[in-house]
């Protein structure tokens, strides 16, 4: 397994947000997670990137224990991450904000990392937009640039935090096909996403979370037809 977790709980006093959690993802593997609003989602997405520390369980990322590893020796072991809102450098242009990710993520130098940084530009559809700056960019390019900048560091783990929330559907459809690229390269995902007809076209397994703990996991459609998860996520029963 690429990323094994066991146990992991994270309290702020009396406030539990992930509560005796147990996931599993394979190498290459796409899993989605979803879940209503202050169910632990991003949370958990905290602690695997180290913004966090957890109030107990454990971690382990390709057979290494994630205890006390912050969060750029997590990227340096492999884990990036997106933001839910797009957090690129402003007043750098796009190839520039790539290259920060690559020097420091990939720790090569710029030399190095130019090229890396060029060939996920054209993955990312961004190659026409490189020398322009990234506070100018639509809401889709910050979208397309907020993945490009945790690709530049070479993940072999990469979590997308509701990556398509607030785009059209062509504009999702499109990310959706460039997210799917991105796993036929080898990278596991780990995917937040209310957009769920979106995360459906990429994921192999879905994990449903509610008061931060996983309350269904397995295939997609089999989930999704609980009545249990029809009830905390939708608010109907089925």
């Amino acid at each position: 397994m690429l990323l094994e977790i066991a146990g992991l709980r994270k309290s702020f006093g009396a406030i539990v947000v992930a509560d005796d959690l147990d996931l599993t993802i394979a190498h290459s593997e796409a899993v989605g997670i979803i879940g209503p609003n202050g169910a632990g989602k991003t949370t958990l997405f905290n602690l695997i990137a180290g913004g966090l520390s957890p109030s107990a369980g454990r971690m382990r990322f390709d057979g290494r224990d994630l205890s006390g590893l912050p969060p750029q020796g997590r990227c340096h072991a492999g884990i990036g991450r997106t933001h839910q809102i797009p957090q690129p450098f402003e007043n750098l242009t796009v190839f520039e904000n790539l290259l920060v990710g690559a020097v420091h993520g990939r720790r090569k130098s710029e030399r190095e990392a130019a090229q890396a940084c060029g060939e996920i530009l054209d993955q990312l559809g961004l190659h026409k937009r490189a020398n322009v700056l990234a506070g100018s960019l639509t809401l889709l390019e910050r979208k397309r640039l907020e993945m490009a900048r945790a690709l530049a560091s070479a993940p072999r783990l990469l979590l997308l935090d509701e990556i398509a929330g607030g785009l059209t559907e062509g504009e999702c459809a499109e990310l959706v096909a460039t997210i799917g690229d991105i796993r036929k390269s080898g990278v596991a995902i780990l995917w937040i996403e209310h957009v769920v007809h979106a995360l459906f076209a990429v994921i192999d397994r879905l994990v449903v979370l509610n008061f931060g703990r996983k309350i269904a996991e397995g295939p997609p459609k089999e989930v999704m037809q609980r009545s249990d998860v029809h009830q905390i996520y939708i608010g109907i029963e089925a």
